[in-house]
């Protein structure tokens, strides 16, 4: 009996995962969709354009802002018309500017230097013009791009793009 085989009992192993890995990935994950939910918030700029009531438009009466209001209606052929405050009761009736330095460049650094000045003077240093860009159907997106450039080469901070003209503006377009 003592010819036999012993039995050979394998040895029983603790099994263990090792959970390092795991548990850094996890980590970078968090991280990422924190960063990543942190940068996709939306951003919002706050822009002060003059308010008016529609009864005061038929009263003739001025607001104090808008002065600081030059809107730029852009054209086709390069063609830029400006005019400063409201449309109905101007303070600059409209002109028709080039783009470049000795037209809508120039325009803009003489209303930014005007209006800086008279805020100064008035108590509120540092507010400068408000420009709304208004580019019609006939400009092109290089028309869009050359203004924005302007505005940058003038450093004017405050300005806005709006796709949608006055009755008054169209008016205005359809006559020039």
């Amino acid at each position: 009996m003592n010819n036999l085989p012993k039995k050979i009992r394998s040895k029983k192993l603790n099994t263990r995962v090792d959970l390092t890995a795991m548990v850094s990935v996890s980590f970078l994950l968090i991280i990422f969709f924190m960063v990543v939910g942190e940068l996709s918030k939306p951003k919002i700029m706050d822009i002060s354009l003059p308010n008016y009531d529609y009864e005061e438009r038929f009263m003739g009466c001025r607001l104090h802002d808008e002065r600081r209001t030059l809107t730029l209606l852009l054209d086709d052929d390069n063609q830029i018309i400006t005019y400063s405050g409201l449309l109905f009761y101007p303070i600059e009736g409209p002109k028709k500017l080039q783009y470049g330095k000795t037209g809508i460049r120039k325009e803009l650094l003489e209303r930014n230097k005007e209006v800086l000045e008279y805020s100064a003077q008035s108590g509120k240093p540092g507010r400068g013009i408000t420009v709304i860009i208004k580019p019609s159907k006939k400009s092109n997106y290089g028309n869009l791009v050359d203004i924005l450039d302007e505005m940058e080469i003038a450093k004017i901070d405050t300005y806005v793009i709006l796709p949608e003209f006055t009755p008054e503006e169209s008016k205005l377009l359809a006559s020039k």
